[in-house]
């Protein structure tokens, strides 16, 4: 067997969806069941998923304030008062600021923008800001991507005669900033009929009501936002990314020119990943590190010069960003596995002093995908006594909702079910942890701590095509609510596999059913190949894709994890370097079998492990359990009773057979009646013979080996035919007949002779064979016990 890394999770579709989808819109049924898996029931609402040029955006004015927040800004315009955006230090407020401060610009506003420094001022507006927007004469004061949770700042603005807009897409608490006006899908009363817009979703809104018409020119800013933001792509989001998409693939804007080309991106090939994954994180960057700034700088830029100038300067501190991240992580898996054990912890919360605030939201997330749990990451400032950071969590755990129940320790603090920020005093953290541990064990299973793979359905090789592929491409771009499709391949032969990649740490295989075959490549997946026997049913998920080599097209699949449901047989006969695989094999589940001394005085090593069992009786094989474990049999067994009371009937998981065994009697000649009837004629004819003297003799003239001549001349005297003194042999006076089967020897002797020539000296298909006949056994119990759970 081989157990996958998580959880495989199977949509079902409804059948009758599937058909009518597949039959009205000449899909294939894989297509088909994409859709409906992702909620579409209908013919008309696939289409308009499918063909987003087709679909139009909600008229803005339907959003709750909106006619409020549009007239006010006007006003402002028309009276050349001073209004600022105050926007946020990631992808989603850099954008969301781009698209305020350009939509203003055109309708000839006195404007500004204002994102605070994530070191000094921390998240969301703050006082300091708002006073020193009074004091140089801002009248209105406009959030993005902000703002919802700020309800004494919002105070703030109203005492020192700022009129205060917020546009804003984060949870709503219990108590709602006193402002002119909340432009929030999510607020209570707002009839808006989408309500997962992202924050740069919010102030497209507003630009589109302040400008009286789409500004399709600013969709490839609202793009990156909503993409980097991890909102689900469905409804306007899916519109926003689809045509932003489309329209960055044609951008003439020198900023987003200059950052596709730093993220090492063919514009024509650009995509949600090229975003995600290339131009997201060093938009990220600038507030990472410092002041967000340069990344509005960038995205406004009007020249090519200044572009690139400032796309230079964010990429450096992308690469500076990933040197911290990757010491923070170390240092924070240290922290858990020394001092908050995921055994003990259903929610891992770690922090240190000098940690940088702007990348304790990567490293949440790299705990969450090493040890599966929700995870905090904060980083002290002895000197304010306060902890500052950000959380991630699992499937199963809101964080937003159970961080609530610890309103009294956080200050300030918001964000969604998946994802959170916040600030405490550092004396609150381990009242947190000891709370957040109990709600999650009140919440959680033991089931809930191993990953989830969401899988769209099962494919068989035969429906697998670049029709089917190009099919399911059609739902790009993918993102949250709409991930990329992961399919599910069961039981295929494994023709060919490999490790490939300059350390070998990659994978590289052929399915095949039937005369059916596809290739698949799994990345980090190298260490599989110890694990997988040639024989194997291997079972797989992963993502589709079409390969283009010398203009040849054709379907391979990118694995995500790899499944063997029966027992597997691994051929180690013949190999050297025990010591070292034997090591490879997870002692965990090992059982190494030996069943000679000769083979622990030959292999010194099994005597240091703790998993060695050394079986010389029956009882002591058949009382030994193997369900579940990986066996190694070390040597050949001295007889075949051994190993059938050793394997019959119980279910390993592997078998490991090496055979190590220091005279093999099968490459000796095993004696035919003929060779016995020669010899007892010789020493008849010869009379008493010096067989130590002359069995080399005999042996050369017969074309024998002395051991044949040893062992035929032993069963002789087990029969009592001879006698045999200091070497000497001769006739037994008074033989009586009997068969060569009754010498213990020659019984022995040939019981080895054939167990070596199907343990040993078979092929793998045959020795495969012989150990599942030895475990037909268990195998009817196991079916014939699952009939009656």
């Amino acid at each position: 067997m081989l157990k996958p890394r998580t959880r495989w999770n199977v949509q079902s579709a409804d059948s009758h969806i599937v058909e009518t989808l597949a039959g009205q819109l000449h899909l294939t049924p894989l297509a088909a069941t994409l859709l409906a898996n992702r909620g579409l029931k209908t013919v008309e609402e696939a289409q308009s998923f499918l063909f987003t040029n087709k679909d139009s955006f909600h008229d803005p004015f339907l959003m709750k304030d909106m006619n409020i927040a549009a007239d006010r800004i006007k006003k402002a315009i028309s009276n050349n008062e001073k209004i600022r955006i105050f926007g946020d230090y990631d992808a989603d407020g850099v954008s969301s600021t781009t698209v305020m401060m350009t939509a203003l610009n055109r309708l000839g506003a006195n404007a500004d923008f204002y994102i605070p420094n994530r070191f000094t001022e921390g998240y969301g507006p703050n006082e300091m800001a708002f006073r020193l927007a009074a004091d140089e004469g801002v009248k209105l004061m406009i959030t993005v991507d902000t703002g919802i949770s700020a309800v004494a700042e919002a105070r703030i603005a109203k005492e020192l005669g700022m009129d205060y807009i917020i546009t804003d897409h984060h949870e709503p608490g219990p108590e709602l900033p006193e402002a002119l006006a909340i432009i929030h899908p999510k607020i209570e009363g707002n009839p808006y009929p989408f309500k997962d817009l992202a924050g740069v979703g919010v102030a497209f809104k507003l630009a589109h009501a302040l400008l009286g018409e789409l500004p399709e020119d600013l969709l490839e800013i609202a793009a990156i936002g909503t993409i980097a933001d991890l909102v689900p792509l469905f409804g306007e989001n899916r519109l926003i990314a689809a045509r932003g998409i489309a329209k960055l693939r044609q951008t003439k804007r020198p900023g987003l020119v200059s950052l596709i080309k730093k993220s090492g991106t063919k514009q024509q090939e650009l995509n949600e990943e090229s975003i995600g994954f290339g131009m997201a994180p060093r938009i990220n960057a600038a507030g990472r590190l410092g002041d967000a700034d340069p990344a509005v700088d960038l995205l406004m830029a009007e020249d090519a010069e200044t572009a690139d100038s400032i796309a230079d300067e964010i990429d450096a501190m992308n690469k500076e960003r990933q040197a911290i991240v990757q010491t923070t992580s170390e240092e924070a898996i240290r922290q858990v596995e020394e001092l908050y054990p995921p055994g003990d912890n259903g929610v891992l919360i770690v922090g240190q002093e000098g940690w940088n605030s702007g990348i304790v939201g990567i490293v949440a997330s790299k705990l969450v995908e090493r040890f599966y749990r929700p995870a905090i990451v904060l980083s002290f400032d002895r000197e304010k006594g306060l902890a500052k950071g950000s959380a991630r969590s699992i499937m199963g755990f809101d964080l937003f909702k159970n961080l609530s129940e610890c309103r009294d320790l956080l200050p300030h603090f918001g964000g969604h079910p998946m994802a959170a920020g916040m600030t405490l005093k550092i004396e609150d953290v381990a009242e947190l942890r000891s709370r957040l541990n109990a709600l999650a064990k009140e919440q959680l299973t033991e089931e809930d701590f191993m990953p989830v793979t969401m899988l769209d359905g099962i494919a068989s090789l035969e429906d697998i095509s670049i029709q089917t592929i190009e099919e399911m491409n059609l739902l790009a771009p993918f993102g949250m609510g709409n991930p990329k499709p992961k399919i599910l391949i069961e039981k295929s032969e494994i023709a060919g596999i490999r490790k490939i990649g300059a350390n070998q740490n990659h994978l590289k295989l052929q399915l095949k059913k039937n005369e059916t075959a596809l290739d698949g490549v799994g990345f980090n997946l190298g260490h599989k190949f110890d694990h997988l026997s040639p024989l194997a049913k291997i079972s797989v998920i992963g993502e589709l894709s079409v390969n283009e080599w010398n203009n040849v097209r054709k379907p391979q699949i990118f694995l995500a994890d790899l499944a063997v449901e029966q027992w597997q047989l691994f051929d180690y006969r013949g190999l050297n370097g025990a010591e070292k695989w034997l090591g490879a094999i997870p002692a965990e589940t090992r059982k190494t079998v030996v069943f000679s001394e000769d083979t622990l005085t030959h292999y010194p090593f099994l005597q240091k492990i703790d998993d060695l069992v050394h079986i010389k009786e029956d009882h002591e094989a058949e009382q030994l359990m193997l369900d579940g474990s990986y066996l190694v049999l070390m040597d050949m067994p001295p007889r075949r009773s051994l190993i059938e009371k050793l394997i019959s009937g119980k279910t390993p998981e592997r078998i490991y057979a090496h055979f190590y065994h220091q005279q093999e009697n099968f490459l000796s000649t095993m004696p035919t009646r003929d060779h016995f009837k020669w010899f007892y004629a010789y020493i008849s004819k010869r009379g008493p013979l010096d067989i130590k003297r002359y069995g080399d003799d005999i042996a050369k003239y017969r074309g024998w080996s002395r051991d044949t001549i040893d062992f035929i001349s032993k069963v002789f005297f087990e029969l009592d035919f001879v006698t045999i003194e200091n070497g000497l042999i001769m006739l037994a006076q008074k033989a009586s007949k009997r068969d060569l089967s009754e010498s213990e020897s020659f019984k022995g002797k040939k019981e080895q002779f054939e167990l070596e020539k199907e343990l040993v000296y078979s092929s793998y298909q045959q020795l495969f064979d012989w150990f599942s006949q030895l475990a037909h056994e268990a195998s009817d119990l196991e079916e014939e016990t699952k009939q009656w759970i």
